[in-house]
């Protein structure tokens, strides 16, 4: 088997089983979408989607690839040590039972034991490249989640736009005050999914009659809108829209020119999958 070649504090942790000082690895509070490798041998590890912030002070996973992760008990019979499955390369310990995500496992890995490719170079090397779309329609934990389930779909981010601040918090925006919206960022394969099957799923997974606010949730950070990049994608969905009033709906969906977008905190992204909760303000309704 053919290693990469480690530097001596990579050989002090992945290969006699050290630990990197917490808060100080470089994937501690990374979260852009991607997948971590195994840095001694390059084989798939975790997906962007199975880490989340314990605060712990080390990356943390409540999932792996399957079969990528192999067990075993401390020779003290304390701790069970987590190893990269296809190299043996240390990479962590693995914890149960803290009920800090629904599946109440959580992976802590040194930072050093992986590598990181993006979403992006990952659908490059493949041949195909993402494109962007930009939804709200209402709080983004339910947007986010019946969005991410579309084959081509490569990840959903949930976040803010619209508004005149930068990089607005939460609390922030639901004080009214900033102009935001509840946004989610799709990136999606051109080649496997249309924006307009997107659009019409959006329109289709919420309620675009109702004016700022969806459900319970009430708000000028909850209204319907769509923030498009070029005169294609407002000619898609203002004739979307349009087909919608020609049935009957009284659509208020707001079509608007390209903003910055800010991510959200990381406790709003994956939501639902790391709660185990379900949607409470958005269903699919067919409408096309």
């Amino acid at each position: 088997m053919t290693f990469n070649t480690l530097t001596p504090e990579e050989q002090r942790v992945i290969q006699d089983k050290g630990t990197e000082r917490p808060f100080t690895g470089k994937f501690n509070e990374h979260f852009e979408n991607g997948l971590y490798l195994c840095k001694q041998c390059d084989a798939p590890l975790y997906r962007s989607e199975h880490k989340f912030p314990s605060h712990c002070g080390w990356p943390s996973f409540d999932d792996e690839i399957e079969g990528a992760v192999a067990r075993h008990v401390d020779a003290d019979g304390r701790r069970t040590e987590i190893v990269c499955a296809h190299c043996g390369g240390h990479l962590g310990h693995v914890f149960e039972g803290e009920m800090q995500t629904a599946k109440n496992i959580r992976h802590c890995v040194n930072s050093i034991s992986m590598n990181f490719v993006s979403a992006e170079e990952l659908a490059h090397e493949s041949g195909s490249e993402l494109n962007k779309a930009y939804f709200a329609g209402g709080c983004f934990w339910g947007v986010e989640h019946l969005l991410q389930q579309v084959p081509g779909v490569e990840s959903v981010v949930s976040g803010y736009m619209g508004g005149a601040s930068e990089n607005p918090t939460y609390t922030q925006v639901c004080s009214k005050t900033t102009g935001h919206l509840e946004v989610v960022e799709v990136s999606y394969d051109a080649g496997k999914v249309s924006y307009e099957t997107l659009a019409k799923l959006f329109f289709e997974i919420h309620d675009p009659t109702q004016l700022d606010g969806q459900g319970p949730d009430l708000g000028s950070q909850y209204a319907s809108a769509v923030f498009v990049a070029d005169d294609q994608e407002r000619e898609t969905i203002e004739g979307l829209i349009d087909i919608l009033k020609d049935k009957g709906h009284e659509v208020v969906t707001r079509v608007l020119p390209m903003a910055p977008f800010w991510r959200a905190e990381e406790y709003h992204q994956d939501y639902y999958a790391k709660t185990g909760k379900a949607p409470y303000c958005h269903r699919y309704e067919k409408k096309f």
